[in-house]
């Protein structure tokens, strides 16, 4: 007997990177996927959740390296809800945070498909967090942004000029590229002894880190060889990582 097909988009979060990190929901949901599209920030070993049967499609993006474009993979769920039924689009950290979630959402909606959203901790937090991080910090930090390094046009986020003026924890994504031009934003507003962190692969064994000064950290980036994906942290708060005092007076240790 033909399998009846119930259309469906859920759209869940991942998390950091540590497989761990996913939630009881989030597996529920990849447990009935009978479509999974996820992305290239997403661990593969969580793609065990799923029915051996179920159709896995890689459509991740890293910058200038994008396997589909947004517009594809809006239709592609669309498509693949219509002839096979739950969609699951797996994304790394949380989907509505830099994550486009709201707008795949949006166009299953123009097609009256049914939707979900499954949160996922967030980069933003949970890889600071793991790094013995905290964003905020009584006494130390009230609040903190998360801001995205690059705008549509390829330029730096005004909000990045803005925050270099704050006594916030600021972290930063996506912004390696961007790390010299985000170090004279905040010298510019006098911090260059400003504490600063980048983390790259949070969570994960692989995770290698690079801390110092607003003054130093273009240096310490190079010599710790920082690759992306990398999350920038920046204020008082970075003093709380247990390597804080060795790392910024350039003496490095393994972190794993």
């Amino acid at each position: 007997m033909k399998k009846e097909i119930y259309p469906k988009l859920t759209v869940v979060g991942a998390g950091p990177g540590d497989p761990e990190l996913i939630t009881l929901k989030a597996i529920n949901a990849l447990s009935e996927a009978d479509v999974i599209l996820y992305d290239a920030l997403v661990n593969k070993e969580l793609l065990k959740y799923a029915p051996i049967d179920t159709l896995k499609i890689y459509v991740g993006k890293r910058k200038n390296k994008h396997e589909y474009t947004q517009e594809q993979i809006n239709n592609l769920i669309v498509d693949l809800a219509f002839t096979h039924g739950r969609v699951v689009r797996l994304k790394g950290g949380d989907p509505f945070v830099f994550g486009r979630g709201s707008e795949e959402i949006a166009h299953a909606d123009a097609f009256n498909i049914e939707t979900s959203i499954v949160p996922g901790i967030s980069s933003s937090i949970g890889v600071p967090g793991a790094s013995g991080i905290p964003v905020t910090h009584r006494g130390v930090s009230e609040s903190f942004w998360v801001i995205t390094a690059t705008k549509q046009n390829g330029e730096l986020s005004n909000d990045i000029y803005d925050a270099a003026k704050s006594n916030a924890t600021v972290v930063i994504l996506m912004g390696l590229s961007k790390l010299q031009q985000i170090a004279e934003a905040f010298k510019a507003n006098g911090k260059g002894e400003k504490p600063i962190a980048v983390i790259q692969n949070g969570t994960l064994a692989t995770e290698n880190v690079a801390i110092g000064s607003i003054e130093t950290i273009v240096e310490e980036v190079k010599d710790q060889n920082i690759k992306s994906p990398a999350i920038i942290v920046i204020g008082d708060v970075v003093k709380f990582h247990k390597y804080y005092d060795s790392l910024s007076h350039h003496v490095k240790y393994a972190l794993n």
